[in-house]
Formats: structure tokens, C-alpha cells, sequence
């Protein structure tokens, strides 16, 4: 599928700081979905073409699947969504159930939720459930696969898998590894704004410089299209890095923990509906300013 483009969409969200997957002791905050109130949501479904779409969340990335499973679906109840289905998906060999690769074929939305993006591979890898999600994704025009946080970033190819912002910039920082092969043109990160995660998106970009980094501020997300037109969604701002013209760069051969050393990445910030275009490698203000057809 390397050189096909896809008929469907991905809307990848970067989560919000209010609604952390792994409650602490110090913390009684609970899961809440507060992109919903920025018209996100509202986005994933109106992005289907229906008013009531089949809408299926899988909430294998979280380790409280209890309760965000819930609040999903009260949350697209709120936009009089009602046909709403958990995969609470634990292990490879629920993966492999008949009775979820049925209601895959049956969904219009698929959305995962965060948690470790790393849980994602481990459950879909080599199974028929991923083989026909992308198969999905790349024949049918209003399929929508959407993920928020570890979600998000599981549809790289080559993913983010977790890293140390205070050793950001020294080699080692980021760690990657295999995603869901959704978008291979690129690298997602997520919480990229108040988590300050520009230094393991620049050594990912600089450890993979023919790809693009998206990196998603909080209560902000992407609608990408065709597998390489990037529109900005939500309040907040998404950072786009470029490495195709890196010239010096030691991020292959540094050692761990020395610093890296890396010349011309390319920064875009975009807000909302300002667009980037992967295959051009080049922002525009919007969509109608690209001469694209806006729906």
C-alpha cells in the first residue's frame, strides 16, 4: 500500500493535560474529554458524511479502560451520537475474535483512546483486525480512523514510543518504535506544548529525516487527508519539524547521552485551519488558499 493514496481519513488528537489516563495519589482528577467542547468530536463525526455514525472506541491503550470507555460514549451521546461500541481489547487474542473484525467492518469511526501507544502494536500487530483497518482506511472515502494521545501516536509507522524531556536534545532521549503503519510519512507526538516534547520530535525527525514531525498541542488535533494534507482542528496549535534538508547531523552515530548536533530543521507552527502539505513539504493558510474543495 506504499504508493497508494488514502480514500480515508485520520484525525489525530494531542489530549489534554486535564484528563491523564494514569490517575496518581496526588491527583484525583478524573478522565474528562475536554476537546469535545472545542467541536473535535463534533469533527470525527461530521467527518463520516452521517448524522448517527457507527462509532467504535477501543480503549486498549489505557490501563482504566473502566472509565473512559463511558465517558466516550456519554460524550457522543451529548452530540446525539448513540450507536457507540467499547472494543476493550486486553490482549492478542481478543484482537483475533471473530466478534470484533465484524463490528470493525460494520464501524464508520473507529477512535482510540490514549494511554501506551506501545500496548497498541503489541495487541494488532500481525492480525486480521489491523490488516483490515488498513484496508478500510485505504478504500473507502469516509471511513475515519481517530486516536488521541498514545492513539494519535500509534499511527506512525515509525513511532514514538516514549522518551525523557529533561535529557531532550541528548541522544538517546526518545525512544522508538513500530506503529500501525497508518501514516508512514510521518512521526506523531502528543501533550507536545505543555509537556515541552520539542527535543524527542527533533531527534526522532533527525534519526528519520525523510519523514515529517507533527507534533500536537493539548485540546488540538489533525484532520489528514489523502495521507498528506494536514489540517489543524481545536484551539490550540500543532508544530510541524522538517528534516528533508538537514545537513549536518549526528544523530546516527552520537553516543548515547552526548549532545546532538543537527543543522536547517524546518519549524512550522499552524493554528486552525492552517494547512501542511506532506507530499510538498509546504504550509498553507487554508484549504480554499491551496485550491483545494472544501465540503
Amino acid at each position: 500500500m506504499k504508493n497508494l493514496i488514502p480514500r480515508g481519513k485520520l484525525i489525530a488528537v494531542g489530549g489534554n493535560e486535564d484528563k491523564g489516563t494514569y490517575p496518581t495519589s496526588r491527583s484525583k482528577r478524573k478522565y474528562y474529554l475536554n476537546f469535545f467542547e472545542l467541536g473535535i468530536l463534533k469533527r470525527v463525526v461530521s467527518e463520516s458524511g452521517k448524522l448517527d455514525p457507527r462509532i467504535e472506541v477501543i480503549t486498549t491503550a489505557s490501563m482504566i479502560p473502566q472509565e473512559v470507555g463511558p465517558i466516550y460514549t456519554a460524550s457522543f451521546a451529548m452530540l446525539n451520537c448513540h450507536n457507540v461500541g467499547i472494543m476493550d481489547i486486553r490482549t492478542p487474542e481478543d484482537a483475533r475474535q471473530p466478534e470484533y473484525l465484524e463490528r470493525l467492518l460494520a464501524a464508520d469511526v473507529i477512535m482510540m483512546s490514549g494511554g501506551n501507544q506501545q500496548r497498541l502494536r503489541e495487541m494488532f500487530a500481525e492480525t486480521d483486525f489491523l490488516d483490515t483497518l488498513l484496508r478500510r482506511y485505504y478504500a473507502e472515502p469516509n471511513f475515519i480512523i481517530a486516536g488521541t494521545s498514545a492513539g494519535a501516536m500509534a499511527m506512525s509507522q515509525h513511532m514514538i514510543r516514549g522518551g525523557s524531556v529533561p535529557d531532550a536534545l541528548l541522544k538517546g532521549a526518545v525512544k522508538m518504535g513500530t506503529g500501525l503503519n497508518l501514516l508512514p510519512s510521518a512521526i506523531i507526538d502528543s501533550h507536545f506544548v505543555k509537556r515541552g516534547r520539542f527535543g524527542r520530535l527533533i531527534e526522532a525527525v533527525a534519526l528519520y529525516p525523510k519523514l515529517i514531525g507533527i507534533g500536537l498541542g493539548e485540546d488540538t488535533g489533525v484532520l489528514i487527508t489523502e495521507g498528506r494534507l494536514v489540517e489543524t482542528i481545536g484551539s490550540n496549535l500543532v508544530i510541524i519539524l522538517d528534516g528533508f534538508d538537514i545537513a549536518h547531523n549526528n544523530a546516527a552515530a552520537a553516543k548515547k547521552g552526548t549532545t546532538l548536533s543537527v543543522e536547517n530543521v524546518r519549524m512550522h507552527v499552524l493554528a486552525k485551519g492552517n494547512v501542511y502539505c506532506i507530499n510538498e513539504r509546504k504550509f498553507y493558510v487554508s484549504k480554499e488558499a491551496m485550491g483545494v474543495a472544501v465540503s
